[in-house]
């Protein structure tokens, strides 16, 4: 699969899980992941996808 890549625009961290264990995204940090999203697991939040980017937003109230 292809690398992807996610970025926080949010003003608090955000959970998520990679390969079944709790990862940390930090408030305005971004990650790459190298074997796409296969094994990620992303909550319902506001989010906008790009290409290979998902730019994950603040939750919308």
């Amino acid at each position: 699969m292809d690398k992807i890549t996610i970025r926080s625009d949010r003003n608090t961290d955000y959970s998520f899980l990679y390969k079944g264990e709790e990862t940390i995204l930090k408030a305005g940090s971004v990650i790459s992941i190298a074997d796409g999203l296969e094994h990620v697991v992303l909550p319902t939040v506001a989010m906008k996808i790009m290409n290979n980017l998902i730019v994950i937003k603040d939750d919308v109230k």
